[in-house]
């Protein structure tokens, strides 16, 4: 099997897994473009550069929402194609971000045609629930829905990751260098723009004191990003543990009573 036919099927799969929903916190941990970035590197032999790729698309998309889980763009789906393609044609960071961009919001459009063809399930699972049918309601609400995934999902990501690059490298090739230039610096913007929509998550009047308090330790006691992570990690959890129920810790004590 060719590299890019592995890289091809491998992509391919992970779009379809991670775009599946199985399991909560999976399912978000491998949709994001630098989780997916490390496999990619190693099978394309560069981790470096596909990490840089998968950190800048990743900036991006870092403070999207997903209100009323209607995701505004598929994160997943502009990693798994601008990361394998940028790194076969040797774009930049920069560039690769802005190619990422519109596969970002194709894959809205293909969960949108998921969720419209799956409501065709659910009134065939009324039915099965009507004659207590419990295998035929479980072939509604798992099976089919996982079959039709895969339809929807591997094959754009496959195709796009076995054909794309060599179409993407004469493209590029008779691009002008001003255009491409100005598609490098709009990729070095839209970082700043997924910046801009987490502080604008964050600025809510009773998180802003961390977000000072983070600032001036970092600033004052020059912490690395490393350490800043596993400090603000603690005190989330400080936050969660201590923000419980004073009723949860006796409730619990009840029970193993």
């Amino acid at each position: 099997m060719s590299g890019s036919l592995f890289l091809a099927i491998f992509t391919g799969f992970w779009y379809w897994l991670g775009q599946s929903k199985l399991g909560y916190t999976f399912h978000w941990f491998i949709c994001q473009p630098i989780v997916m970035a490390l496999p990619i590197g190693l099978i394309m032999g560069d981790v470096p550069t596909a990490m840089i790729m998968g950190a800048s698309i990743e900036l991006v998309y870092m403070g999207m929402v997903a209100a009323g889980a209607n995701m505004p763009a598929d994160e997943c789906l502009a990693g798994l194609i601008a990361i394998p393609i940028g790194l076969q044609t040797g774009m930049d960071p920069q560039m690769a971000v802005t190619f990422a961009i519109p596969f970002g919001v194709l894959g809205v459009f293909v969960d949108q045609a998921r969720r419209t063809i799956n409501a065709g399930f659910a009134h065939l699972a009324d039915k099965h629930a009507l004659n207590a049918n419990t295998k035929g309601i479980y072939m509604c609400a798992f099976v089919w829905p996982m079959l039709l995934g895969f339809l929807l999902r591997f094959p754009p990501v496959f195709l796009a990751n076995f054909y794309g690059a060599n179409a993407v490298q004469g493209f590029l090739d008779i691009i002008p260098e001003w255009i491409l230039h100005g598609l490098s610096v709009a990729g070095g913007i839209l970082p700043a723009l997924g910046f801009a929509i987490i502080i604008f998550i964050i600025g809510k009047q009773k998180l802003l004191p961390f977000f000072i308090i983070g600032f001036f330790l970092v600033q004052y006691l020059e912490l690395n990003i490393m350490a800043s992570a596993i400090f603000g990690t603690c005190v989330a959890l400080l936050i969660i543990f201590l923000g419980k129920s004073p009723n949860s810790d006796n409730e619990e004590g009840g029970q193993r009573i």
